[in-house]
């Protein structure tokens, strides 16, 4: 094997029989403490957190040292969710309150309500359309894309006509 590498018998066996450089011994310690600091955590702090846990208890480590120990072995932190808000464009007029903020009806079908809403999935955000009846709270129809647009609300209570439209 030593041939087909092109590596001498002796530079193999003086490579085996070596002991791990103070780097890789230091490494190894830091990712010892890295560890317990991880798990004191349960889990939560990532690299920015870990370096300063590590400065306040008198070590000095670098930042990217910390980060590329911690990918090596595996450590993660956990990441915050990203925040979606969805406002009114520059200029654009709010929509009116037909119902004067009462929810009420006497019969159903009388008054229906609508909202929209953003689940966020591992492949990104779903949009999610709903339509309940005010009298019965009953889901009367409703519709998810991937995108937010009006097409997401306006379907929502034909898909529900469409689904229980008699044979």
């Amino acid at each position: 094997m030593c041939r087909v590498l092109g590596v001498s018998l002796s530079g193999y066996y003086a490579w085996a029989s070596r002991q791990p450089s103070a780097r890789a011994r230091s490494d190894a310690a830091l990712v010892e403490r890295i560890g317990s600091i991880h798990a004191a955590s349960h889990g939560t702090y990532g690299s920015p957190r870990v370096h300063a846990e590590l400065c306040e208890s008198g070590a000095h480590v670098g930042r990217k040292r910390v980060a590329r120990l911690m990918r090596a072995a595996g450590l993660a932190g956990v990441s915050r969710r990203k925040f979606v808000t969805t406002t009114l464009a520059d200029g654009a007029r709010p929509a009116p309150d037909l119902v004067d903020r009462t929810f009420t009806a006497d019969r159903p079908n009388v008054l229906w309500v609508a909202d929209i809403t953003y689940v966020p999935t591992w492949a990104g955000f779903l949009y999610l359309a709903v339509v309940l009846d005010v009298f019965s709270r009953r889901v009367i129809g409703w519709s998810m894309s991937t995108t937010l647009h009006v097409d997401v609300v306006l379907a929502a209570p034909w898909l529900w006509a469409a689904a229980n439209r008699p044979a």
